[in-house]
């Protein structure tokens, strides 16, 4: 399945379930490891679990089963690998403190001036 697909199929198991703040990142031409990055908040420990195994579930049911699920044990933050796409489903507490959006947006020249 190719990537474009998994991500549409991902967002669209977090907003089935009310998933908040959902942001996809285009990774590809700065990683190896993905294409896509998909970060959304959840509510709660709940929320969050109910979140994750939505898009497990979708994806397998498509026919792309999950590559692996960290952080489930938690629920503060779970990360789905779906191969060519990665989704973080946090806790808005979690999310603001790792802040991933602006890691993974950092560009060359900001990194340059951000160590002068």
């Amino acid at each position: 399945m190719q990537s474009e697909k998994i991500k549409d199929l991902a967002c669209e198991a977090l907003d089935d379930l009310k998933g908040n703040d959902i942001n996809v990142l285009s990774v590809g031409k700065v990683s190896s490891v993905a294409d896509y990055m998909i970060i959304a908040s959840g509510t709660s420990n709940r929320h969050v679990k109910a979140l994750a195994d939505n898009v497990q579930q979708l994806l397998k049911q498509a026919g792309c089963p999950a590559i692996g699920i960290e952080g489930a044990d938690t629920a503060e933050w779970i990360l789905v690998d779906l191969g060519a796409v990665i989704v973080h489903v946090m806790l808005p507490a979690t999310r603001a403190f790792y802040d991933l959006e602006s890691l993974w947006t950092l560009k060359p020249e900001q990194s340059d001036s951000a160590q002068d």
